[in-house]
């Protein structure tokens, strides 16, 4: 009688265990991380509901900058036209490559005759950012004679550049020994009254040319006024001066007002060599770099302290410098026999940019080529890797500070000073920032606010741009 009791509570219990088996839910799997953009949906809102920025190819990513961690994206993996942010890419090179001091130039001394070569640096009689070490060596040597080496280098103009900018200042040609910033400043007077009853008081209509200092003086004699062929419509109102396009003659265009431009010369061995010499008071000629192994000493000439071009580049988005700065940098790597850009860009890449989310298309110092791609987790990235590797302080002085100084000057004001630091980027219908921004908790985020193609004027551009960022400012 027990058997069949204990058999058919065993059939009970078995029944029950296989119920409460079939009724409990198997393991979920994990579950993918959601969209970044989804942490933050008012941000992803703000973006989605904009008018001006529905236009266009946009892409936002936000990180901590101290932890690294990731808060927002916003198509951050595809690929923009970075334009000017690609000189931070620079910027790394520099940092890892350069020391703390600009390389001037190389030389060597063999009897009564300096032989010198160029590294690449910008700064010998620049406008903006100049040094004199180079210039008060060459001046003071005790050799008799001063003779340049030319050295392998890249094209005036890199990869994919604007053509027809070849006469606006951004856009300066690259060599491996600059002077004057390669480009002819013009500071232009207005014009003197009309006497009465003269033919300017009768025809007023008439164009009427500025009284206008040339310098360097060299270029003086290479200037005129604009014939009347060259005033053809649709010129941009904000050039003063037009270079002919293969030759330094300078057209001064009508003017009412005073105003101060710059303009690109054309570079050669030959005028380089006719620039110093007068400037230097000294004979300076053309030679060939052939040092004897063992006997001739070849030693660099040291310049400028890192940070001035630094600051100068990246605050006012100096393409020049910028371009210079990859060049500089190609001296300390690989063999001396030229000054490459692209030899830096691959050892930098290499070397020192492992690790970032997508691979990065670079392919000049500045920016100005359309080559460049980049997405914007990768900018954010490197700026998380800035802000690792560089003490904050430093770092934030170097870029330009909304309402302070540089691109950001004119925009992002707080009566309580900076709070956002960055690197602009613009090119035609292209509008790009990154940076840094501490918002209203205290809290420093690295972001990266790509917009390419855009069809709206650049200043409703801006103003949306910074309308979204001040929203990051107030709720993150």
């Amino acid at each position: 009688m027990l058997r069949p009791l204990y058999f058919l509570l065993l059939l009970t219990l078995g029944a029950t265990q296989l119920s409460a088996c079939a009724q409990a839910p198997e393991k979920p799997p994990v579950a993918a991380a959601p969209p970044t953009a989804q942490r933050l949906p008012w941000l992803q809102g703000l973006l989605d509901s904009s008018a001006i920025l529905r236009q266009h190819q946009v892409g936002l990513s936000i990180a901590d900058a101290a932890t690294g961690e990731d808060l927002f994206g916003y198509q951050e993996s595809k690929y923009f036209t970075p334009a000017s942010t690609m000189k931070l890419f620079s910027f790394y090179a520099g940092l890892h490559i350069l020391g703390d001091s600009l390389p001037s130039l190389r030389y060597f001394s063999r009897n009564d005759t300096l032989f010198f070569q160029g590294t690449g640096d910008p700064t010998l009689l620049h406008g903006d950012v100049p040094s004199r070490r180079a210039y008060n060596f060459l001046l003071n040597r005790p050799e008799k004679s001063l003779a340049y080496c030319a050295i392998n280098c890249v094209p005036a103009f890199g990869p994919s550049w604007t053509w027809d900018d070849y006469g606006y200042y951004f856009q300066p040609e690259r060599g491996a020994f600059p002077i004057y910033g390669h480009t002819v400043r013009f500071y232009a007077s207005a014009p003197l009254p009309a006497r009465a009853g003269g033919v300017a008081a009768v025809r007023p209509a008439l164009p009427v040319m500025p009284r206008v200092r040339v310098f360097p003086r060299f270029f003086a004699p290479l200037v005129s006024p604009a014939t009347p062929n060259l005033l053809t419509p649709g010129l941009d109102k904000d050039v003063h001066v037009l270079r002919a396009p293969l030759e330094n003659r300078f057209y001064v265009l009508p003017a009412h007002k005073k105003w101060v431009d710059e303009t690109p010369f054309r570079t050669s061995s030959g005028l380089m060599l006719r620039l110093l010499g007068d400037t230097l008071r000294r004979a300076t000629t053309g030679a060939v770099w052939r040092p004897r192994p063992g006997l001739d000493s070849i030693r660099t000439l040291h310049g400028l302290r890192v940070d001035s071009l630094y600051r100068r580049m990246l605050r006012v988005s100096d393409n020049f410098l910028a371009e210079q700065l990859l060049l500089m940098c190609s001296t300390k790597i690989g063999n001396h026999d030229s000054l490459s850009t692209g030899r830096v860009i691959r050892y930098t890449r290499k070397n020192f940019l492992t690790g970032l989310p997508d691979p990065i298309f670079w392919a000049d110092g500045s920016g100005l080529s359309r080559l460049n791609l980049i997405t914007p987790r990768t900018l954010t990235a490197l700026l998380l890797k800035l802000h690792q590797e560089v003490p904050e302080r430093r770092l934030l002085s170097l870029l330009a500070a909304g309402g302070g100084q540089g691109t950001l000057r004119k925009r992002y004001h707080d009566a309580a000073g900076p709070w956002v630091w960055g690197k602009t980027g613009t090119l035609s219908n292209n509008l790009n920032m990154c940076g840094y921004l501490r918002t209203k908790s205290g809290r420093l985020v690295a972001f990266s606010f790509m917009n390419n193609n855009h069809v709206v004027d650049s200043y409703p551009m801006r103003n949306e741009v910074e309308r979204v960022l001040r929203q990051v400012r107030e709720r993150l």
